[in-house]
């Protein structure tokens, strides 16, 4: 089961939003918070070295991104705030509901995979947008050193997702 609609109709959601940036901490807070529980799913559940090894890399990752973004929030005195229309937690939400009800097995592996890579796709996209709209130096700063470390998941899970096929 993959869920290859996760990134468009995450994109299609954001495409005509504006967010602030007590949004834009939520938001990116809520992808590192998933990313990084499913990586802990995947570091017990995957069967493939690499899925295993990879959801080690998310937890320990997105642990540190959202750490960073929660100490520039606190320093800028700004309390994350969801926005109305919050694409990442359902998108989250489906994507562990995914893996808690799929086997363990190269099933799992592959879904957890694919998931990965709509997910990474769409985080870029809105990092991207957010590093647009937002005013505030630091915040773009923290976007712009976070999105290398994105992107580079992305190509990790894309070649993981090849090898699995």
């Amino acid at each position: 089961m993959t869920t290859t609609s996760l990134p468009e109709s995450l994109i299609a959601t954001l495409a005509g939003s504006y967010y602030t940036d007590e949004n834009i901490f939520a938001l990116l807070d809520e992808a590192n918070m998933a990313d990084s529980a499913a990586g802990a799913i995947a570091a017990t559940k995957g069967t493939a070295s690499a899925v295993r090894d990879f959801g080690k890399r998310m937890m320990r990752d997105h642990h540190q991104l959202r750490a960073q973004g929660e100490a520039l929030a606190k320093k800028l005195k700004i309390t994350p705030a969801a926005p109305s229309d919050d694409p990442i937690m359902t998108a989250g939400q489906k994507h562990m509901d995914t893996l808690n009800s799929t086997a363990k097995g190269k099933d799992f592996d592959r879904a957890y995979v694919d998931g990965e890579v709509d997910i990474h796709k769409a985080v870029l996209d809105v990092a991207t947008k957010a590093a647009g709209q937002t005013k505030n130096a630091q915040l773009k700063n923290l976007i712009q050193k976070a999105a290398p470390v994105i992107q580079s998941h992305l190509d990790k899970a894309e070649v993981i997702q090849k090898s699995l096929k």
